[in-house]
């Protein structure tokens, strides 16, 4: 037989009205009154499920998480799987559970959000992209309803947010490039309508620009985070020219291009990723690239938003976007540059 919270405001006496009340830790229930109901309960076997304790509190204790890929490109980008255990270690440790969904566009991400919302399942949103007219975020801020973006949103007034300095960490990389000797480097990325992409592709030209290297387009790609668009991406620029050194906003990418080179025979070429994932130490050659440390991103994502839902932010601390450091893990594919210095 299933136990109703009818079943327990009948065993103590009181309304299911008060049974509520003492399932939310209402102040103003006495103690003698929250003993009566809490010792009808334990007799029961009555345990409040998320749905009675946000009928109860307004709260689930939920967050919500948007993923903007397919099911095939979510388990093929280790990006989104470092980010989800960063959200899940966090969540976990203030007692929030996750509610994972992934979306193939911006259109069916709205109508996720609006379930979210509308059905009262989750108490806020964590948004895991950032794009350059991003219908989500101006809903979301519209209704002032609580959410953290992963990634620099557009127009970051009143938004939660966590990133790279993405700007900063390609121009390094194509700056160290340079400084090695290497002037014609390449560039393949992901989808422009993406902040991150944007960014990278504007530290790869100021880097060209600092050091007095014309920027040729015909040595910029974007297309879709993936190995197939970094393979075709590599085998279009080599018809073209054969660069010094590629760079990539992503390991899957990058990945891609260490294939494409590797049937062409172009040993020489310089290869370099962003994500520093697990595979890339294990390519052919092992694979140079940026850790965005994306764990950490996740983690402190979660943070953000959960300080907020429950207007705890610690003492001295107003936070409302974190920067997260990057670091280039050098390896075999840019090590040969070292000789062209």
């Amino acid at each position: 037989m299933v136990v109703t919270i009818k079943d327990v405001a009948k065993a103590a006496n009181v309304s299911p009205s008060t049974v509520s009340r003492v399932i939310a830790d209402n102040p103003k229930i006495s103690d003698e009154t929250k003993k009566r109901v809490l010792k009808a309960m334990k007799q029961l076997h009555y345990h409040p499920n998320a749905i009675a304790r946000s009928l109860a509190n307004r709260s689930t204790k939920t967050l919500g998480v948007l993923l903007p890929n397919t099911d095939e490109d979510l388990f093929n980008n280790p990006f989104f799987i470092q980010a989800m255990r960063g959200i899940s270690v966090y969540a976990q440790k203030r007692g929030y559970y996750i509610m994972y969904s992934y979306s193939d566009n911006e259109e069916q991400e709205m109508e996720f959000i609006k379930k979210y919302i509308h059905s009262k399942w989750v108490d806020g949103i964590i948004l895991l992209s950032a794009r350059e007219e991003d219908e989500s975020i101006e809903y979301l801020k519209d209704i002032k309803y609580p959410f953290v973006v992963v990634g620099r949103p557009k127009d970051t007034s009143n938004v939660l947010w966590v990133d790279n300095d993405n700007f900063q960490a390609m121009y390094n990389v194509v700056t160290t490039l340079i400084e090695r000797g290497n002037k014609k480097i390449a560039f393949i990325g992901g989808p422009e309508q993406f902040n991150v992409t944007k960014d990278r592709l504007a530290g790869y030209k100021r880097a060209l620009e600092g050091r007095g290297i014309s920027i040729d387009d015909n040595l910029i790609i974007t297309s879709e985070f993936s190995e197939l668009k970094g393979y075709e991406g590599a085998k279009e620029l080599m018809e073209y020219t054969i660069p010094h050194a590629i760079v990539t906003t992503d390991d899957l990418i990058a990945f891609g291009v260490l294939k494409a080179i590797k049937e062409k025979d172009m040993g020489e070429v310089l290869v370099a990723g962003f994500n520093n994932t697990s595979l890339a130490p294990y390519q052919t050659p092992s694979l140079s690239s940026v850790d965005i440390k994306a764990e950490k991103i996740g983690y402190y994502a979660t943070k953000l938003l959960i300080n907020k839902l429950e207007s705890s932010i610690e003492k001295g601390e107003i936070a409302t976007h974190y920067i997260i450091e990057t670091n280039f893990i050098e390896r075999e594919s840019t090590q040969k540059a070292l000789l062209k210095k």
